[in-house]
């Protein structure tokens, strides 16, 4: 079957693919679908796990487990830019809580939810994020932001509205 997928994402998936032993392709399925799931604007769609399943030339089921596992991936359209804030302990007993109240309240949407202009997505909780002496600490767009307060939100939130402006 030929790919649809445009030449700078098989030329990606391919720079992966080399990195590991002749036959292991399947360990470059988490780097392929990071690509095309930034090209699509953020979400997979079947078609597109269809086409990087024929292209690494592993089941499609492998892909979907994939996509679906990991909570970076999408498989519907959300926000251009993403929140995600950690709530493990560490998070928790300094403040994640009420961050993400804060950003609920702030942004007038649950977790897991994108703003009506599709600016911004609260993904779902996140168990842990990995930056404990940060705490409490979230992800916006895969970048580590520490040591919150309201008012740094605040700030993030400005930024990003502008960013959509």
């Amino acid at each position: 079957m030929e790919t649809l997928l445009p030449k700078n994402i098989t030329n990606t998936i391919d720079h992966w693919i080399q990195k590991f032993p002749q036959g292991k392709q399947r360990s470059a399925i988490i780097a392929a679908l990071h690509a095309v799931q930034h090209h699509n604007k953020g979400f997979l769609t079947n078609d597109l796990l269809n086409q990087v399943a024929d292209y690494i030339d592993v089941p499609k089921m492998n892909v979907y487990e994939v996509a679906t596992f990991y909570s970076m991936f999408q498989t519907k359209p959300v926000g251009k830019h993403e929140i995600a804030v950690c709530n493990n302990i560490s998070c928790m007993l300094r403040g994640s809580n009420e961050i993400i109240d804060h950003l609920e309240k702030k942004l007038s949407i649950g977790l897991g939810e994108s703003t009506p202009d599709g600016n911004i997505f609260l993904k779902k909780e996140e168990e842990c994020l990995a930056a404990c002496t940060g705490a409490p600490m979230m992800m916006v767009d895969h970048i580590y932001i520490e040591n919150l307060t309201i008012k740094k939100v605040d700030e993030i939130l400005e930024r990003l509205q502008k960013s959509n402006d």
